[in-house]
């Protein structure tokens, strides 16, 4: 089993940098990947950013957010960031961390991130 908790969500302004944690605990050496999904108002949960494979060597970003949004991850630690610049009332959601331990799957509670003048 893994926790995740997210952290870092808030309001921010247009054009503005922020940036969310994710700190696992549990069985963390057994994570094979780490993912950040998004989710709206009214809409479905849908993949953001993250990392595959504990070498990090894959590192994927949805093409809505490509160039502004940049996925990290510390497997040792259980630590993930998911950086964002230039965001824009569109990237206004609930931020979820979603880790893999093939073949489960585990997802945090979410971090509200708002973006507004």
């Amino acid at each position: 089993q893994v926790q995740l908790v997210e952290s870092g969500g808030g309001l921010v302004r247009p054009g503005g940098t922020l940036r969310l944690s994710c700190v696992a605990s549990g069985s963390i050496w057994d994570m094979d990947s780490m993912y950040w999904y998004r989710q709206p108002p009214g809409q479905q949960r849908a993949f953001v950013a993250g990392v595959h494979g504990r070498t990090r060597s894959n590192q994927l970003s949805h093409d809505s957010v490509k160039g502004r949004v940049t996925a990290s991850w510390a497997p040792a630690k259980g630590t993930g960031y998911l950086l964002m610049t230039d965001l824009t009332p569109a990237d206004t959601a609930v931020y979820f961390c979603h880790a893999r331990s093939t073949p489960d799957s585990f997802w945090g509670q979410g971090t509200q991130v708002t973006v507004s003048s």
